[in-house]
C-alpha cells in the first residue's frame, strides 16, 4: 500500500457510471475535518456536532463550504452541487476501526468526481485498492481469512457461494483453524518444557497422549483439505464443455441452459467454429458453459482450428458432456470421441429424444464400455434438462454444504497452508512414534503452527498482504 497508515484516505465506494446513489467513504484521524470541506449540515451546525451512526441531511459543495457562500441557504446557490445524507462512525465502531465518514449523494459521475477532488484538496489521500479492508485487518476488526471472505462476498456468483463467503466472513473457518493451532501450541509447549527440564527427569506428556493428540489434529486437517475441491467449485465455479460431432444439438443445449438464443443454431454442419462461453448457475454452482466446434474430420482450416480448441477445452474443463444424436446411428466421429481416454470422466447425453430412436444402446455400450448413467434429453423441447442439471451437480460436487458442517476451504492460499501444516504434523507424528529427539518434533510442530497462523494473519508478510488486498476494488 502506498502512503502511511495514519493518512486519512478517501474513495468513491460505489461502482463507476450513473446510479441512483453514490457513496464517498473517508477513513482516518481527520475524517470529520476533511468531510467538512465538502459537506455543510442543513442545520447549520458543524460536522463535529454529528452523533455517531446517525444519518443527517447536508448540502454538498465543490468549494469550501466555510467560504463566501457558506451563509446562503438556497440549495440552488452556485456552490451547492447536491444534497446528501452524511453519517459519522466513531472509532473503533466502524468498518476500518477508525473514524469513518460516509457521504451518500446522487450517483452522477460528475458529482462524485468533484466531491472526491474536494476531499483530496482538503488533505485526504486516495485509497489504494482494498485499503479500507486492510485497515480493518490491521486494526483487529477482521482476521485475514475474514478479510478475504469480504472479497468473496462481493464476487459471489450464486446464493450458495454467498453462503460460503458469509460463513468465512463470520469467522467460522478462522475459529476452527485457531482451535487446531491452539492444540498444536499446547503440544509444542509440553515438548519444549520437557526439553528445558530434561535433566530433572520430569514427564510433561506421555508418548501415547501425544500420539493421540497429533493424530486427532491430523484428522481435522485432513477433513478441511478434503473439503477444498468442493469449496473451489462453489467459490470459483466449474467449466463444463459440451462436445460432440456437428449437428448433435450442442448449441441448442447451450441455449436451453441459458433460456435464450445465445448460440446460432442451423441445420448446416460446422456452424460453430470457435468456443462460445457463457455463465449459468446449476443448482447453486457457478458454471461456465463452453459450446465447442463439432468434432469431425475436415479439410477446412478454420474448422480444423475450432476442433483443436474444442479438444483443448475438453482437457481443461472440470466436466465434459459428450452429446450424441439419438435420432441417428452411432457415427465414426461419435466412436472417435467415446474412445478417447478423457471420455471415461465425461457425462454421456443423448439428445433429440423427441424424434424416432435410431441410436442403439448396444452400440453405445460397445463404443463406451463401463460408462455410467446416460442422460436422455430433448434440447429443443427442453425435456430431461432437470435430470441433466442434477447429474452435472452430482458429478461436480458429490457432497453438500451441510456435509461439511458449514466449514469449507475455498481459497488456494488456505489449501497451501493446510497442506504444509498437515505434512509437518504427519512428520512430527512419525518422529514421536519412532522415539526421535524432542527437538525434531518441536521444529515440525512450530512449522505447522506457523502455517496455520498464515491463514488468519497471526503470521504474515507484507508481500502476502499486498497480493491479497490488491485484488479488491478501490473503495473497499
Amino acid at each position: 500500500m502506498s502512503g502511511a497508515l495514519d493518512d486519512t484516505i478517501c474513495a468513491i465506494a460505489t461502482p463507476p457510471g450513473e446510479g441512483g446513489i453514490g457513496i464517498l467513504r473517508i477513513s482516518g484521524l481527520r475524517a470529520l475535518d476533511v468531510a467538512s470541506h465538502v459537506a455543510r449540515l442543513r442545520s447549520g451546525r458543524s460536522l463535529r456536532a454529528l452523533r455517531t451512526h446517525q444519518l443527517t441531511l447536508a448540502d454538498l459543495c465543490a468549494d469550501d463550504p466555510n467560504g463566501p457562500a457558506a451563509g446562503r441557504r438556497n440549495t440552488h446557490a452556485p456552490s451547492v452541487i447536491d444534497e446528501a445524507l452524511v453519517v459519522w462512525m466513531k472509532a473503533p465502531h466502524s468498518y476500518t476501526g477508525e473514524d469513518v465518514v460516509e457521504i451518500q449523494c446522487h450517483g452522477g459521475p460528475v458529482i462524485l468526481d468533484q466531491l472526491c477532488r474536494g476531499l483530496l484538496s482538503a488533505g485526504a489521500r486516495l485509497a489504494a485498492p482494498g485499503e479500507f479492508t486492510q485497515r480493518a485487518f490491521l486494526n483487529g476488526r477482521l482476521d485475514l481469512a475474514q478479510a478475504e471472505a469480504v472479497l468473496d462476498t462481493i464476487r459471489a456468483k450464486t446464493e450458495r457461494s454467498l453462503v460460503l463467503a458469509q460463513s468465512q466472513r463470520r469467522g467460522e473457518l478462522s475459529r476452527l483453524v485457531e482451535e487446531i493451532r491452539s492444540q498444536l501450541v499446547v503440544a509444542l509447549a509440553h515438548i519444549e518444557a520437557a526439553l528445558d527440564f530434561a535433566e530433572e527427569d520430569i514427564s510433561f506428556v506421555r508418548q501415547d497422549e501425544l500420539l493421540r493428540l497429533l493424530d486427532a489434529i491430523l484428522h481435522k486437517l485432513g477433513q478441511l483439505l478434503r473439503s477444498a475441491h468442493d469449496g473451489r467449485i462453489w467459490r470459483e465455479g466449474a467449466a463444463v464443455a459440451i462436445l460432440g460431432r456437428p449437428n448433435v444439438g450442442k448449441s441448442s443445449l447451450m441455449n436451453a441452459f441459458l433460456r435464450s438464443d445465445r448460440a446460432i443454431v442451423t441445420s448446416i454442419p460446422g456452424t460453430t467454429r470457435d468456443l462460445l462461453e457463457e455463465s449459468v448457475s446449476i443448482d447453486g454452482i457457478p458454471v461456465r458453459l463452453l459450446d465447442t466446434a463439432g468434432i469431425r474430420t475436415t479439410d477446412d482450416p478454420v474448422e480444423v482450428e475450432g476442433i483443436r480448441r474444442s479438444r483443448l477445452a475438453w482437457t481443461e474443463a472440470d466436466l465434459a458432456l459428450i452429446l450424441l444424436d439419438g435420432s441417428q446411428p452411432l457415427s465414426e466421429s461419435d466412436g472417435d470421441l467415446l474412445s478417447q481416454p478423457e471420455a471415461v470422466s465425461a457425462l454421456l447425453v443423448i439428445n433429440k429424444c423427441d424424434l424416432p430412436r435410431r441410436l442403439s444402446r448396444d452400440a453405445l455400450d460397445q463404443a463406451a464400455p463401463g460408462h455410467g448413467d446416460v442422460i436422455e434429453i430433448s434440447a429443443t423441447l427442453q425435456t430431461g434438462l432437470d435430470e441433466l442439471r442434477k447429474a452435472i451437480r452430482s458429478w461436480l460436487v458429490p457432497g453438500s454444504l451441510e456435509s461439511h458442517e458449514g466449514v469449507m476451504v475455498t481459497n488456494l492460499r488456505h489449501v497451501s497452508a493446510l497442506e504444509r501444516a498437515a505434512q509437518s504434523v504427519d512428520q512430527a507424528l512419525r518422529s514421536v512414534d519412532a522415539g526421535r529427539a524432542g527437538e525434531l518434533i518441536a521444529v515440525d510442530l512450530r512449522i505447522a503452527a506457523d502455517a496455520l497462523g498464515e491463514i488468519t494473519g497471526v503470521i504474515t508478510t507484507d508481500e502476502i498482504l499486498e497480493r491479497i488486498f490488491s485484488e479488491f476494488c478501490i473503495g473497499k
